[in-house]
């Protein structure tokens, strides 16, 4: 995609907008394979109860986005 520089706010809105390549379902399907591709690959089941907070941060560091 160019940059296009301006010398006026004017000379701004007369610009044509830029057209989007490709259609929105292929868009969405890129951005689908990302999400996949960064999202954890497994999701505890249930509700948990922990008796310390050192418990629970050991459990959360298990189950981090970016694993």
């Amino acid at each position: 995609m160019p940059v296009y520089k301006f010398r006026s706010i004017e000379e701004m809105n007369k610009a044509p907008a830029p057209k989007l390549r490709g259609s929105n379902f292929e868009r969405f399907l890129r951005h689908c394979a990302r999400w996949w591709s960064i999202a954890p690959k497994h999701y505890p089941r249930g509700v948990f109860k922990f008796r310390t907070l050192e418990e629970a941060q050991k459990t959360r560091e298990t189950y981090t986005i970016l694993k």
